[in-house]
């Protein structure tokens, strides 16, 4: 799937399937490529991942058919320019609680070139010359803007936040979530569910993707898209692989008679 296929798909509310991806192996892209996903997800908000290898990352699943979409480490502008420049085809931007800061990303992701004074007239709604408007019109295609919305301030803005132009996707980050919402890792609690299908059918009713990273059972991805989400991150390298290790290992100690654990220990979560 190219770029620009992805961003409509949001838009009109076709699912769309991804995963995170923060191994920089140079073989985790040829493993991927026939696994049935439509991008991927890279975390630089919790993972230490150099510059170089990001680029060299994003280069090859954007060549792949895979376009990277790559969560900054804060709602910053700056270093939404900085993956861009070295290939992300998307911005995730996480802990996102006012339209001001979605302002400022439209800015950096939807607008470039343009910077300074002239930046800030755009922004305002001043009218810019027919050329440069087309320019940037076309450009604005090929690349995403999504916020995570992982606390009851970002709900609470949530309508103004999806009023800002050019915005593609809200995603849930649910372990924030819950922990914003003083239910720590609680995903059947009925808050953390009211509050995913707020967040669900308010960005669906306003044509912009809405989306969840999630790790759990397939019976909990199919229950939130079903209530209304289009954009699924399931799971990661990480927690794939621990899990399926676990499994795996008790799986061999039992035939084997030996003592072994279900291999359901909590995952880790990014």
């Amino acid at each position: 799937m190219q770029v620009k296929e992805l961003r409509q798909s949001l838009h009109d509310g076709t699912t769309v399937f991804g995963t995170l991806i923060v191994s920089t192996s140079p073989r985790w892209p040829d493993v991927l490529r026939n696994s049935g996903l439509d991008f991927v997800f890279i975390d630089t908000e919790h993972i230490a991942i150099d510059r170089a290898e990001l680029s060299w990352m994003c280069q090859t699943y954007s060549a792949l058919g895979l376009p990277p979409l790559v969560r900054i480490p804060s709602p910053d502008p700056y270093l939404a320019t900085m993956v861009l420049d070295g290939g992300a085809q998307g911005v995730i931007a996480p802990y996102v609680e006012s339209m001001d800061q979605v302002r400022e990303l439209r800015g950096a992701v939807k607008l470039r070139p343009i910077k300074g004074q002239k930046l800030q007239q755009m922004l305002s709604g001043e009218e810019v010359e027919p050329n440069l408007e087309s320019y940037i019109h076309a450009g604005a295609q090929e690349r995403l803007l999504i916020v995570n919305i992982e606390s009851p301030a970002g709900i609470e803005a949530l309508d103004d936040i999806l009023a800002v132009p050019d915005l593609d996707a809200v995603l849930i980050g649910p372990h924030d979530l819950t922990c914003s919402l003083g239910i720590p890792e609680q995903y059947e609690h009925p808050d953390f569910l009211a509050a995913c299908e707020t967040i669900f059918s308010k960005a669906r009713a306003a044509g912009i993707g809405a989306g969840i990273h999630f790790w759990g059972s397939t019976e909990q991805h199919a229950r939130f898209l079903e209530k209304g989400a289009n954009l699924l991150i399931q799971s990661g390298d990480i927690s794939l692989f621990q899990k399926h290790l676990r499994l795996e290992l008790a799986a061999v100690k039992k035939a084997a008679g030996l003592d072994a654990d279900d291999g359901s220990t909590a995952q880790v979560q990014i």
